[in-house]
């Protein structure tokens, strides 16, 4: 099957490569870009889902063009976020396998800068940057791009922003001669002025699977809550989803913190992610999310750009997100590699005239979910409390003569006559 890459175009060392990480068969993505990128010489545009091949698409052929005899930089890739970017050099490297004699470097910001620019003065044929980075290695003269013969804009719509403020300074450093390659999800107004005034008159343009966001695989649903009950009707959600992995994401800083800390206190194995933490503690909270070693992620949408995790089972909108954009990237971050996925999305009353319009947008379809009825949340909520209870760890400092004045309140008691006096105590105090 892995002779479908070879068809493309591409060498046997990297047909090789793909063969080693179970990569096979092109998706459409890639079976459009690669020979494009390969054998011709316009700009170009590539439309595409989240979680469908991109980098790959980008990728593969970028590796086969360069020139190894050349100790230039020769590729450029821009993305939004520092972990985007250590995904990409990760894959990059999978993919240059059998080619050790191509080196690669990222140089994001959120990370100290003087072991970047130990980096630079090295042989780099490829650097993968966060453009607010490169703009700094620019005005210190320590990076030269003078020479670069590809310009890489991926998840162009997530960087909209910085490339406004940006774009002309890093594009003053490029040699005119160069081929430009954006890659996005989605195709707003501003990125359709971007490609106006950064990309060639000549640009061929692809798109795959545009005709609904995602993967095939997710299920769009969407629940309406009262604001004083949307906590509660989280936690029963996220219990019934022991076990799986997801990720909630919400607008705010605060809105992430908040929420992180009510999961902590209910023992949900979680952790938060949000552009004000350092950066050793994202990639840190990231690293434990990949391996497994915590099941929810509590992001902001920025924060979450980059994670790559096949078994995420589902999505949750604990705010409803501001843009169509922002949805189709959210939601394409569970379905992946064939799988399949939730996206719920929570609401209030007063938000339910929008989902029309995101089905009419995106071309899907949310079908609602019903809420709890009362007697299924206080439940949850008793079992929730009954988890504390268990995971909490005991007190070994407390006085040995104190501890056994306790136990002997309840020495009488059997096991099952505690449970029921503890429960019965709860569910009193929480009428």
């Amino acid at each position: 099957m892995s002779k479908q890459f070879a068809d493309l175009g591409i060498s046997k060392e990297i047909v090789k490569a793909l063969t080693d990480i179970n990569i096979e068969n092109p998706t459409e993505i890639q079976s459009k870009a690669i020979p494009i990128i390969l054998n011709e010489t316009h700009d170009f545009v590539g439309l595409a889902k989240t979680g469908t091949g991109k980098t790959a698409a980008f990728g593969l052929p970028l590796l086969q063009l360069l020139d190894l005899k050349s100790n230039a930089i020769q590729v450029v890739i821009l993305v939004p976020t520092r972990e985007l970017g250590q995904q990409i050099l990760s894959n990059f490297k999978q993919f240059s396998k059998y080619l050790p004699e191509i080196t690669i470097t990222s140089v994001c910001g959120g990370t100290p800068i003087k072991p970047q620019i130990e980096q630079l003065k090295d042989v780099n044929h490829i650097v993968i940057a966060t453009p607010g980075r490169l703009i700094d290695l620019i005005q210190r003269k320590a990076i030269n791009i003078k020479e670069t013969n590809y310009l890489v804009l991926d998840e162009a719509d997530e960087m909209v922003t910085v490339l406004k403020e940006g774009l002309d300074e890093i594009v003053s450093e490029l040699p005119k001669k160069r081929r430009t390659l954006l890659f996005s999800a989605t195709m707003p107004g501003p990125i359709k002025q971007l490609i106006q005034n950064y990309m060639s008159k000549q640009v061929t343009q692809v798109s795959a699977n545009m005709e609904t966001i995602g993967n095939q695989g997710i299920e769009h649903q969407y629940i309406v809550v009262e604001p004083i009950e949307k906590l509660d009707i989280l936690m029963h959600f996220l219990n019934s989803k022991e076990g799986e992995r997801g990720i909630i994401f919400c607008k705010t800083k605060a809105a992430v913190n908040k929420l992180a800390k009510n999961l902590a206190i209910n023992r949900f194995s979680s952790g938060a992610i949000h552009g004000s933490l350092t950066q050793p503690i994202r990639d840190r909270i990231m690293g434990q999310f990949r391996e497994g070693h915590i099941n929810i992620l509590v992001a902001t949408d920025l924060a979450a750009r980059g994670i790559d995790v096949q078994e995420i089972s589902y999505v949750v909108n604990y705010h409803l997100p501001d843009t169509f954009e922002t949805y189709v990237h959210r939601s394409g971050r569970t379905a992946r590699a064939g799988a399949k996925g939730l996206s719920l999305t929570v609401i209030q009353n007063e938000e339910v005239s929008e989902i029309p319009l995101f089905e009419k947008e995106l071309g899907i379809k949310f079908n609602l979910m019903n809420k709890p009825n009362a007697n299924s949340i206080e439940e949850n909520n008793t079992l929730l409390w009954a988890k504390q209870i268990f995971k909490t760890k005991p007190n070994h400092e407390l006085d040995p003569e104190f501890k056994n004045k306790i136990k002997t309140v309840f020495h009488h008691l059997t096991k099952e006559e505690l449970i029921e006096k503890l429960l019965a105590n709860y569910l009193l105090q929480n009428k």
